[in-house]
Protein backbone atom coordinates (compact mmCIF):
# COMPACT_ATOMS: atom_id res chain seq x y z
CA UNK A 1 0.00 0.00 0.00
CA UNK A 2 3.06 2.35 0.48
CA UNK A 3 3.86 2.73 -2.94
CA UNK A 4 0.67 3.21 -4.49
CA UNK A 5 -0.20 6.30 -2.05
CA UNK A 6 2.85 7.75 -1.18
CA UNK A 7 6.10 6.52 -3.17
CA UNK A 8 5.87 8.28 -6.39
CA UNK A 9 8.76 9.95 -7.43
CA UNK A 10 9.07 13.25 -9.44
CA UNK A 11 10.59 15.92 -10.08
CA UNK A 12 12.19 18.72 -7.31
CA UNK A 13 9.59 20.87 -6.26
CA UNK A 14 11.06 24.44 -5.71
CA UNK A 15 7.77 26.03 -4.09
CA UNK A 16 9.10 29.86 -4.82
CA UNK A 17 12.21 29.92 -7.86
CA UNK A 18 11.74 33.13 -8.02
CA UNK A 19 12.32 34.38 -4.12
CA UNK A 20 14.69 32.46 -1.72
CA UNK A 21 13.21 30.68 1.28
CA UNK A 22 12.10 33.12 4.33
CA UNK A 23 14.58 33.84 6.65
CA UNK A 24 14.01 32.46 10.55
CA UNK A 25 12.72 35.44 11.33
CA UNK A 26 10.65 35.86 8.70
CA UNK A 27 9.32 32.21 9.56
CA UNK A 28 8.71 33.22 12.97
CA UNK A 29 6.35 35.94 11.71
CA UNK A 30 4.21 33.70 10.49
CA UNK A 31 4.42 30.98 11.92
CA UNK A 32 3.59 32.58 15.48
CA UNK A 33 0.47 33.63 16.59
CA UNK A 34 0.21 37.94 16.05
CA UNK A 35 -3.31 38.18 17.92
CA UNK A 36 -6.03 36.29 19.32
CA UNK A 37 -8.11 36.64 16.40
CA UNK A 38 -7.64 33.23 14.92
CA UNK A 39 -8.60 31.50 18.52
CA UNK A 40 -12.02 34.02 17.94
CA UNK A 41 -12.76 32.57 14.35
CA UNK A 42 -12.04 29.01 15.73
CA UNK A 43 -14.29 28.91 18.65
CA UNK A 44 -17.11 31.02 16.40
CA UNK A 45 -16.88 27.71 13.96
CA UNK A 46 -16.89 25.12 16.43
CA UNK A 47 -19.98 26.07 18.26
CA UNK A 48 -21.20 23.63 15.49
CA UNK A 49 -19.42 21.00 16.50
CA UNK A 50 -20.47 22.04 20.40
CA UNK A 51 -24.17 21.32 18.76
CA UNK A 52 -23.55 18.71 16.83
CA UNK A 53 -22.11 17.27 20.33
CA UNK A 54 -25.54 18.21 21.76
CA UNK A 55 -27.64 16.87 19.15
CA UNK A 56 -26.18 13.35 19.30
CA UNK A 57 -26.89 12.91 22.73
CA UNK A 58 -29.96 14.55 23.11
CA UNK A 59 -32.07 11.00 23.46
CA UNK A 60 -30.49 10.37 26.33
CA UNK A 61 -32.88 12.48 28.64
CA UNK A 62 -35.55 12.33 25.94
CA UNK A 63 -36.18 8.61 24.94
CA UNK A 64 -36.78 7.42 29.16
CA UNK A 65 -39.30 10.67 29.09
CA UNK A 66 -41.13 9.49 26.23
CA UNK A 67 -41.54 5.94 26.86
CA UNK A 68 -43.35 7.15 30.38
CA UNK A 69 -44.88 9.81 28.01
CA UNK A 70 -49.24 9.84 28.54
CA UNK A 71 -49.72 11.00 25.35
CA UNK A 72 -50.98 8.34 23.00
CA UNK A 73 -49.09 10.03 20.17
CA UNK A 74 -45.75 10.41 22.22
CA UNK A 75 -45.49 6.93 23.90
CA UNK A 76 -42.29 5.45 21.89
CA UNK A 77 -42.20 1.60 21.87
CA UNK A 78 -38.80 -0.03 21.75
CA UNK A 79 -39.32 0.15 17.93
CA UNK A 80 -39.73 3.62 17.55
CA UNK A 81 -36.58 4.76 20.32
CA UNK A 82 -34.80 2.96 18.28
CA UNK A 83 -35.08 4.72 15.21
CA UNK A 84 -35.63 7.85 16.93
CA UNK A 85 -31.78 7.55 17.94
CA UNK A 86 -30.43 5.53 14.68
CA UNK A 87 -32.08 8.72 11.95
CA UNK A 88 -29.69 10.36 13.41
CA UNK A 89 -26.69 9.13 11.47
CA UNK A 90 -28.45 8.72 8.14
CA UNK A 91 -29.18 12.46 8.30
CA UNK A 92 -25.51 13.20 9.23
CA UNK A 93 -24.16 11.10 6.22
CA UNK A 94 -26.80 12.61 3.88
CA UNK A 95 -24.92 16.21 6.12
CA UNK A 96 -21.30 14.94 4.33
CA UNK A 97 -22.67 14.12 1.30
CA UNK A 98 -24.25 17.81 0.49
CA UNK A 99 -20.93 19.21 2.20
CA UNK A 100 -19.17 18.03 -1.01
CA UNK A 101 -21.17 20.24 -3.09
CA UNK A 102 -21.72 23.36 -0.29
CA UNK A 103 -18.27 23.52 1.27
CA UNK A 104 -16.96 24.95 -2.58
CA UNK A 105 -19.97 26.34 -3.76
CA UNK A 106 -20.80 28.48 -1.01
CA UNK A 107 -17.59 28.25 0.84
CA UNK A 108 -16.59 26.98 4.29
CA UNK A 109 -17.82 29.76 6.41
CA UNK A 110 -21.04 29.67 4.58
CA UNK A 111 -21.23 26.49 4.83
CA UNK A 112 -21.09 26.14 8.47
CA UNK A 113 -23.62 29.08 8.93
CA UNK A 114 -25.94 27.32 6.28
CA UNK A 115 -26.09 24.54 9.07
CA UNK A 116 -27.66 26.58 11.21
CA UNK A 117 -31.09 26.21 9.36
CA UNK A 118 -31.66 22.92 9.37
CA UNK A 119 -30.58 22.49 13.08
CA UNK A 120 -32.97 25.52 14.09
CA UNK A 121 -35.65 23.77 11.93
CA UNK A 122 -34.88 20.24 13.88
CA UNK A 123 -34.91 21.49 17.27
CA UNK A 124 -37.91 23.61 16.70
CA UNK A 125 -39.67 20.54 15.58
CA UNK A 126 -38.76 18.31 18.44
CA UNK A 127 -39.50 21.35 20.79
CA UNK A 128 -42.93 21.17 19.72
CA UNK A 129 -43.87 17.66 18.35
CA UNK A 130 -46.92 16.38 18.58
CA UNK A 131 -46.30 13.17 17.13
CA UNK A 132 -43.38 10.32 16.32
CA UNK A 133 -42.78 12.00 12.52
CA UNK A 134 -41.91 15.09 14.21
CA UNK A 135 -39.61 13.75 16.14
CA UNK A 136 -37.58 11.38 13.42
CA UNK A 137 -37.74 14.48 11.43
CA UNK A 138 -36.52 16.73 13.65
CA UNK A 139 -33.55 14.27 14.35
CA UNK A 140 -32.92 13.79 10.96
CA UNK A 141 -32.55 17.53 10.60
CA UNK A 142 -30.29 17.91 13.43
CA UNK A 143 -28.18 14.97 11.71
CA UNK A 144 -27.96 16.38 8.21
CA UNK A 145 -26.15 19.88 10.54
CA UNK A 146 -24.20 17.99 11.86
CA UNK A 147 -22.59 16.15 9.23
CA UNK A 148 -22.62 18.92 7.31
CA UNK A 149 -20.52 21.11 10.26
CA UNK A 150 -18.08 17.57 10.99
CA UNK A 151 -16.99 18.17 7.36
CA UNK A 152 -16.71 21.78 6.84
CA UNK A 153 -15.60 23.19 10.42
CA UNK A 154 -11.97 21.07 10.34
CA UNK A 155 -10.98 22.26 6.91
CA UNK A 156 -12.65 25.75 7.86
CA UNK A 157 -10.23 25.52 11.33
CA UNK A 158 -7.12 24.32 9.53
CA UNK A 159 -7.27 26.58 6.72
CA UNK A 160 -7.22 29.69 8.99
CA UNK A 161 -4.90 28.31 11.91
CA UNK A 162 -0.82 28.97 11.29
CA UNK A 163 0.71 26.01 11.22
CA UNK A 164 2.46 26.42 15.02
CA UNK A 165 -1.11 25.70 16.64
CA UNK A 166 -3.00 24.31 14.12
CA UNK A 167 -2.64 20.91 15.86
CA UNK A 168 -4.07 22.38 19.08
CA UNK A 169 -6.61 24.25 17.29
CA UNK A 170 -7.65 21.39 15.10
CA UNK A 171 -8.62 19.65 18.44
CA UNK A 172 -11.04 21.96 19.50
CA UNK A 173 -13.78 19.98 17.49
CA UNK A 174 -13.56 17.55 19.26
CA UNK A 175 -13.45 19.31 22.19
CA UNK A 176 -16.39 21.04 22.04
CA UNK A 177 -18.63 18.24 21.05
CA UNK A 178 -17.63 16.63 23.97
CA UNK A 179 -18.40 19.94 25.85
CA UNK A 180 -21.93 19.68 24.11
CA UNK A 181 -22.86 16.08 25.68
CA UNK A 182 -21.77 17.18 28.88
CA UNK A 183 -24.09 20.25 28.37
CA UNK A 184 -27.30 18.24 27.30
CA UNK A 185 -26.27 15.85 30.42
CA UNK A 186 -26.19 18.50 32.93
CA UNK A 187 -29.36 20.46 31.32
CA UNK A 188 -31.29 16.96 31.28
CA UNK A 189 -30.90 16.93 34.67
CA UNK A 190 -32.88 20.45 35.23
CA UNK A 191 -34.85 20.75 31.97
CA UNK A 192 -37.67 18.88 30.65
CA UNK A 193 -37.50 17.32 27.40
CA UNK A 194 -38.80 20.14 25.28
CA UNK A 195 -36.95 22.82 26.94
CA UNK A 196 -34.19 21.03 25.91
CA UNK A 197 -34.75 21.25 22.28
CA UNK A 198 -35.85 24.83 23.04
CA UNK A 199 -32.07 25.76 24.75
CA UNK A 200 -30.28 23.51 21.87
CA UNK A 201 -31.61 26.85 19.44
CA UNK A 202 -28.63 28.95 21.51
CA UNK A 203 -25.44 27.47 20.46
CA UNK A 204 -26.81 27.55 16.85
CA UNK A 205 -28.02 31.85 17.50
CA UNK A 206 -24.73 32.83 18.56
CA UNK A 207 -22.67 30.39 16.37
CA UNK A 208 -24.54 32.36 12.99
CA UNK A 209 -24.14 35.74 14.98
CA UNK A 210 -19.97 35.36 15.48
CA UNK A 211 -19.01 33.63 12.15
CA UNK A 212 -21.11 36.85 10.06
CA UNK A 213 -18.40 38.79 11.73
CA UNK A 214 -15.60 36.77 11.00
CA UNK A 215 -13.73 36.42 7.67
CA UNK A 216 -13.78 33.23 4.95
CA UNK A 217 -11.02 31.03 4.92
CA UNK A 218 -7.93 32.64 2.43
CA UNK A 219 -7.56 29.48 0.55
CA UNK A 220 -10.60 29.50 -0.09
CA UNK A 221 -10.75 33.41 -1.24
CA UNK A 222 -7.79 32.71 -3.59
CA UNK A 223 -8.94 29.54 -5.39
CA UNK A 224 -11.89 31.33 -6.89
CA UNK A 225 -9.86 34.31 -7.99
CA UNK A 226 -10.64 37.08 -4.84
CA UNK A 227 -6.75 37.98 -4.02
CA UNK A 228 -7.95 41.36 -2.56
CA UNK A 229 -10.59 39.56 -0.05
CA UNK A 230 -7.85 36.65 1.17
CA UNK A 231 -4.92 39.00 1.23
CA UNK A 232 -7.62 41.05 4.06
CA UNK A 233 -8.78 38.37 5.39
CA UNK A 234 -4.78 36.87 6.18
CA UNK A 235 -4.03 40.57 7.82
CA UNK A 236 -7.23 39.85 9.96
CA UNK A 237 -6.29 36.54 11.40
CA UNK A 238 -2.35 36.99 11.65
CA UNK A 239 -2.80 40.96 12.96
CA UNK A 240 -1.72 44.06 11.21
CA UNK A 241 2.15 43.91 12.63
CA UNK A 242 2.36 40.35 11.31
CA UNK A 243 4.12 39.65 7.72
CA UNK A 244 1.61 37.83 5.99
CA UNK A 245 3.29 38.45 2.58
CA UNK A 246 4.92 35.62 2.45
CA UNK A 247 2.24 32.94 3.57
CA UNK A 248 -0.45 35.02 1.26
CA UNK A 249 2.09 34.40 -1.66
CA UNK A 250 2.57 30.27 -0.76
CA UNK A 251 -0.81 29.79 -0.55
CA UNK A 252 -1.03 31.65 -4.20
CA UNK A 253 1.70 29.80 -5.98
CA UNK A 254 -0.36 26.65 -4.95
CA UNK A 255 -3.49 28.03 -6.50
CA UNK A 256 -1.26 28.74 -9.27
CA UNK A 257 0.65 25.95 -9.71
CA UNK A 258 -2.73 23.64 -10.11
CA UNK A 259 -3.29 22.25 -14.12
CA UNK A 260 -5.08 25.26 -15.91
CA UNK A 261 -8.02 22.91 -16.44
CA UNK A 262 -8.58 22.91 -12.84
CA UNK A 263 -7.54 26.25 -12.14
CA UNK A 264 -10.39 27.28 -14.44
CA UNK A 265 -12.32 24.85 -12.67
CA UNK A 266 -11.74 26.05 -9.47
CA UNK A 267 -12.41 29.73 -10.24
CA UNK A 268 -15.97 28.86 -11.89
CA UNK A 269 -16.77 27.20 -8.88
CA UNK A 270 -17.14 23.98 -11.20
CA UNK A 271 -16.84 20.02 -9.63
CA UNK A 272 -13.86 18.13 -9.19
CA UNK A 273 -13.73 16.31 -12.55
CA UNK A 274 -12.70 12.51 -12.70
CA UNK A 275 -9.98 13.75 -15.12
CA UNK A 276 -8.24 15.54 -12.30
CA UNK A 277 -9.66 13.32 -9.28
CA UNK A 278 -7.18 10.74 -11.00
CA UNK A 279 -4.19 12.86 -10.84
CA UNK A 280 -1.70 11.06 -8.41
CA UNK A 281 -1.37 14.29 -5.90
CA UNK A 282 -5.19 14.57 -5.76
CA UNK A 283 -6.49 10.65 -5.09
CA UNK A 284 -3.15 9.83 -3.54
CA UNK A 285 -4.37 12.34 -0.57
CA UNK A 286 -7.96 11.18 -0.82
CA UNK A 287 -7.09 7.51 -0.38
CA UNK A 288 -5.70 8.26 3.01
CA UNK A 289 -8.05 10.58 4.30
CA UNK A 290 -10.96 8.50 3.27
CA UNK A 291 -8.93 4.97 4.62
CA UNK A 292 -8.67 6.79 7.94
CA UNK A 293 -11.81 7.87 8.28
CA UNK A 294 -13.09 4.19 7.47
CA UNK A 295 -10.33 2.62 10.02
CA UNK A 296 -11.66 4.95 12.64
CA UNK A 297 -15.00 3.40 12.59
CA UNK A 298 -13.76 -0.20 12.18
CA UNK A 299 -11.72 -0.20 15.61
CA UNK A 300 -15.22 -0.56 17.16
CA UNK A 301 -15.81 3.28 18.41
CA UNK A 302 -19.24 3.42 17.52
CA UNK A 303 -21.21 -0.11 18.10
CA UNK A 304 -18.74 -0.13 22.14
CA UNK A 305 -20.69 3.20 22.82
CA UNK A 306 -23.72 2.00 21.38
CA UNK A 307 -24.43 -0.99 23.64
CA UNK A 308 -21.89 0.21 26.19
CA UNK A 309 -24.56 -0.92 28.75
CA UNK A 310 -25.67 -4.39 27.26
CA UNK A 311 -22.03 -5.40 27.08
CA UNK A 312 -21.71 -4.39 30.82
CA UNK A 313 -24.91 -6.04 31.56
CA UNK A 314 -22.69 -9.23 29.67
CA UNK A 315 -20.26 -9.11 31.83
CA UNK A 316 -21.14 -9.22 35.65
CA UNK A 317 -20.31 -4.96 35.98
CA UNK A 318 -22.09 -2.38 38.16
CA UNK A 319 -21.77 0.73 37.25
CA UNK A 320 -23.71 3.22 39.31
CA UNK A 321 -25.47 6.30 37.75
CA UNK A 322 -24.02 9.02 38.24
CA UNK A 323 -20.86 7.49 38.61
CA UNK A 324 -21.01 6.09 35.02
CA UNK A 325 -21.96 9.77 33.90
CA UNK A 326 -18.51 11.34 35.60
CA UNK A 327 -16.07 8.71 34.54
CA UNK A 328 -17.14 8.73 30.69
CA UNK A 329 -17.05 12.30 30.61
CA UNK A 330 -14.15 13.18 32.74
CA UNK A 331 -12.06 10.33 30.20
CA UNK A 332 -13.29 11.82 27.18
CA UNK A 333 -12.40 15.15 28.26
CA UNK A 334 -9.30 14.65 29.59
CA UNK A 335 -7.86 12.87 26.79
CA UNK A 336 -8.96 15.62 24.02
CA UNK A 337 -7.34 17.88 25.93
CA UNK A 338 -4.31 15.80 25.87
CA UNK A 339 -4.64 15.23 22.59
CA UNK A 340 -4.72 18.69 21.93
CA UNK A 341 -1.84 20.15 23.67
CA UNK A 342 0.54 17.40 22.44
CA UNK A 343 -0.22 17.63 18.70
CA UNK A 344 1.96 19.94 17.85
CA UNK A 345 4.81 18.95 20.03
CA UNK A 346 4.82 15.36 20.22
CA UNK A 347 3.38 14.97 16.35
CA UNK A 348 0.36 13.51 14.36
CA UNK A 349 1.77 9.96 14.15
CA UNK A 350 3.19 9.60 17.48
CA UNK A 351 -0.28 10.23 18.72
CA UNK A 352 -1.83 7.99 16.50
CA UNK A 353 0.13 5.26 17.66
CA UNK A 354 -0.07 5.60 21.12
CA UNK A 355 -3.83 5.67 20.38
CA UNK A 356 -4.04 3.02 17.96
CA UNK A 357 -1.77 0.49 20.85
CA UNK A 358 -3.66 1.54 23.79
CA UNK A 359 -7.34 0.55 21.70
CA UNK A 360 -5.30 -2.97 20.78
CA UNK A 361 -4.80 -3.39 24.49
CA UNK A 362 -8.30 -2.53 25.34
CA UNK A 363 -10.32 -4.70 22.77
CA UNK A 364 -7.96 -7.56 23.02
CA UNK A 365 -8.65 -7.58 27.36
CA UNK A 366 -12.28 -7.56 26.51
CA UNK A 367 -12.62 -10.00 23.79
CA UNK A 368 -10.77 -12.06 26.28
CA UNK A 369 -12.44 -11.55 29.33
CA UNK A 370 -15.53 -12.20 28.16
CA UNK A 371 -14.54 -15.61 27.00
CA UNK A 372 -12.48 -16.27 30.15
CA UNK A 373 -14.03 -14.42 32.50
CA UNK A 374 -16.73 -14.50 35.11
CA UNK A 375 -20.21 -14.67 33.14
CA UNK A 376 -23.21 -12.79 33.75
CA UNK A 377 -25.76 -13.51 36.16
CA UNK A 378 -28.45 -13.50 33.26
CA UNK A 379 -28.86 -16.80 31.55
CA UNK A 380 -27.69 -15.30 28.34
CA UNK A 381 -25.28 -12.97 28.00
CA UNK A 382 -26.36 -11.58 24.79
CA UNK A 383 -30.03 -11.53 24.84
CA UNK A 384 -29.73 -8.25 26.88
CA UNK A 385 -27.94 -7.26 23.21
CA UNK A 386 -30.62 -7.92 21.21
CA UNK A 387 -33.07 -5.70 22.65
CA UNK A 388 -30.59 -2.85 22.74
CA UNK A 389 -31.88 0.39 20.54
CA UNK A 390 -29.63 2.25 18.47
CA UNK A 391 -31.01 4.78 20.67
CA UNK A 392 -28.02 3.77 23.12
CA UNK A 393 -25.75 5.57 21.26
CA UNK A 394 -26.60 8.60 22.94
CA UNK A 395 -27.29 7.26 25.96
CA UNK A 396 -23.96 5.49 25.95
CA UNK A 397 -22.44 8.93 24.96
CA UNK A 398 -23.84 10.55 27.74
CA UNK A 399 -22.88 7.91 30.45
CA UNK A 400 -26.71 7.46 31.33
CA UNK A 401 -26.80 3.91 30.98
CA UNK A 402 -26.92 1.53 34.19
CA UNK A 403 -26.21 -2.31 34.12
CA UNK A 404 -28.26 -4.52 36.16
CA UNK A 405 -25.65 -7.07 37.05
CA UNK A 406 -24.01 -7.46 40.30
CA UNK A 407 -20.73 -7.64 40.25
CA UNK A 408 -18.62 -10.73 42.01
CA UNK A 409 -14.75 -9.73 42.58
CA UNK A 410 -12.65 -6.99 41.90
CA UNK A 411 -11.93 -9.13 38.46
CA UNK A 412 -15.54 -7.45 37.15
CA UNK A 413 -13.59 -3.88 37.26
CA UNK A 414 -12.00 -5.32 34.14
CA UNK A 415 -14.26 -4.61 31.38
CA UNK A 416 -14.75 -1.16 33.02
CA UNK A 417 -11.22 -0.07 33.16
CA UNK A 418 -10.50 -2.06 29.59
CA UNK A 419 -13.42 0.37 28.19
CA UNK A 420 -11.71 3.46 29.54
CA UNK A 421 -8.64 3.03 28.25
CA UNK A 422 -10.37 2.24 24.72
CA UNK A 423 -11.87 5.96 25.03
CA UNK A 424 -8.97 6.88 26.17
CA UNK A 425 -7.04 5.77 23.36
CA UNK A 426 -9.84 6.81 20.65
CA UNK A 427 -9.85 10.63 21.94
CA UNK A 428 -6.51 11.18 21.95
CA UNK A 429 -4.94 9.97 18.65
CA UNK A 430 -7.51 8.10 15.97
CA UNK A 431 -10.89 10.37 17.40
CA UNK A 432 -9.79 13.67 16.79
CA UNK A 433 -6.47 13.88 14.44
CA UNK A 434 -8.17 11.79 11.73
CA UNK A 435 -10.28 14.83 11.04
CA UNK A 436 -7.21 17.26 11.65
CA UNK A 437 -5.04 14.90 9.07
CA UNK A 438 -8.18 15.11 6.45
CA UNK A 439 -8.59 18.64 6.46
CA UNK A 440 -4.58 19.18 6.77
CA UNK A 441 -3.56 16.39 3.36
CA UNK A 442 -6.40 16.90 1.03
CA UNK A 443 -5.06 19.58 -1.87
CA UNK A 444 -7.42 22.69 -2.16
CA UNK A 445 -8.55 21.79 -5.35
CA UNK A 446 -10.32 19.09 -3.95
CA UNK A 447 -10.76 19.42 -0.28
CA UNK A 448 -14.37 20.43 -0.13
CA UNK A 449 -15.73 17.52 -1.96
CA UNK A 450 -13.41 15.09 -0.17
CA UNK A 451 -14.13 16.27 3.17
CA UNK A 452 -17.78 15.73 2.51
CA UNK A 453 -17.18 12.25 1.08
CA UNK A 454 -14.96 11.32 4.21
CA UNK A 455 -18.22 12.48 6.66
CA UNK A 456 -20.18 10.17 4.54
CA UNK A 457 -18.50 6.78 4.34
CA UNK A 458 -17.97 7.40 8.34
CA UNK A 459 -21.41 7.51 9.18
CA UNK A 460 -22.09 5.06 6.54
CA UNK A 461 -19.83 2.88 7.74
CA UNK A 462 -20.95 3.57 11.57
CA UNK A 463 -24.35 3.10 10.96
CA UNK A 464 -23.33 -0.38 8.96
CA UNK A 465 -20.87 -1.37 12.11
CA UNK A 466 -23.62 -0.52 14.81
CA UNK A 467 -26.58 -2.55 12.77
CA UNK A 468 -24.09 -5.77 12.23
CA UNK A 469 -22.97 -5.74 15.92
CA UNK A 470 -26.00 -7.84 17.19
CA UNK A 471 -25.58 -9.98 14.18
CA UNK A 472 -22.20 -10.85 14.89
CA UNK A 473 -22.49 -11.13 18.73
CA UNK A 474 -25.61 -13.43 18.28
CA UNK A 475 -23.91 -15.53 15.89
CA UNK A 476 -20.54 -16.28 17.43
CA UNK A 477 -20.35 -14.61 20.88
CA UNK A 478 -19.63 -11.41 22.19
CA UNK A 479 -15.89 -11.98 21.89
CA UNK A 480 -15.93 -11.99 17.99
CA UNK A 481 -16.27 -8.53 17.69
CA UNK A 482 -13.77 -7.46 20.22
CA UNK A 483 -11.22 -9.82 18.73
CA UNK A 484 -12.09 -8.01 15.62
CA UNK A 485 -11.47 -4.70 16.38
CA UNK A 486 -8.19 -5.33 18.07
CA UNK A 487 -7.10 -6.86 14.69
CA UNK A 488 -8.03 -3.60 12.93
CA UNK A 489 -5.98 -1.57 15.26
CA UNK A 490 -3.26 -3.94 14.15
CA UNK A 491 -4.04 -2.68 10.92
CA UNK A 492 -4.29 0.98 12.22
CA UNK A 493 -0.69 0.56 13.27
CA UNK A 494 0.92 -0.73 10.01
CA UNK A 495 -0.59 1.73 7.95
CA UNK A 496 -0.01 5.19 10.48
CA UNK A 497 4.02 3.96 9.56
CA UNK A 498 3.38 3.18 5.87
CA UNK A 499 1.28 5.85 4.62
CA UNK A 500 0.19 8.72 6.73
CA UNK A 501 2.78 11.57 6.60
CA UNK A 502 3.96 13.82 9.50
CA UNK A 503 2.18 17.32 9.14
CA UNK A 504 3.88 18.55 12.68
CA UNK A 505 4.68 21.90 11.46
CA UNK A 506 4.21 22.45 8.06
CA UNK A 507 1.84 24.89 6.06
CA UNK A 508 -1.18 23.32 3.78
CA UNK A 509 0.80 24.34 0.92
CA UNK A 510 4.32 22.40 1.84
CA UNK A 511 1.79 19.31 2.60
CA UNK A 512 0.33 19.49 -0.87
CA UNK A 513 3.90 19.88 -2.50
CA UNK A 514 4.62 17.00 -0.58
CA UNK A 515 2.38 14.85 -2.43
CA UNK A 516 2.62 16.72 -5.83
CA UNK A 517 6.39 15.75 -5.90
CA UNK A 518 6.08 12.42 -3.54
CA UNK A 519 9.30 13.67 -1.90
CA UNK A 520 9.27 12.06 1.56
CA UNK A 521 12.20 14.03 2.86
CA UNK A 522 9.72 17.46 2.58
CA UNK A 523 7.97 16.63 5.66
CA UNK A 524 10.47 15.56 7.97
Amino acid sequence: MQEPLLGAEGRDYDTFPEKPPPSPGERTRVGVLQNKRVFLATFAAVLGNFSFGYALVYTSPVIPALEQSSDPNLNLTKTQASWFGSVFTLGAAAGGLSAMVLNDLLGRKLSIMFSAVPSAAGYALMAGAHGLWMLLLGRMLTGFAGGLTAACIPVYVSEIAPPSVRGALGATPQLMAVFGSLSLYALGLLLPWRWLAVAGEGPVLVMVLLLSCMPNSPRFLLSKGRDTEALQALAWLRGADADTRWEFEQIQDTVQRQPPAAAASCLQSSPLSWAEARDPHMYRPIVIALLMRFLQQLTGITPILVYLQSIFDSTAVLLPPKDDAAIVGAVRLLSVLIAALTMDLAGRKVLLFVSATGMFAANLTLGLYVHFGPKSLAPNSTVGLEHAALAGTEQALAGTEQPLATPTSYLTLVPLLATMLFIMGYAMGWGPITWLLMSEILPLRARGVASGLCVLVSWLTAFALTKSFLLVTNAFGLQAPFFFFAAVCLVNLAFTGCCVPETKGRSLEQIESFFRTGRRSFLR
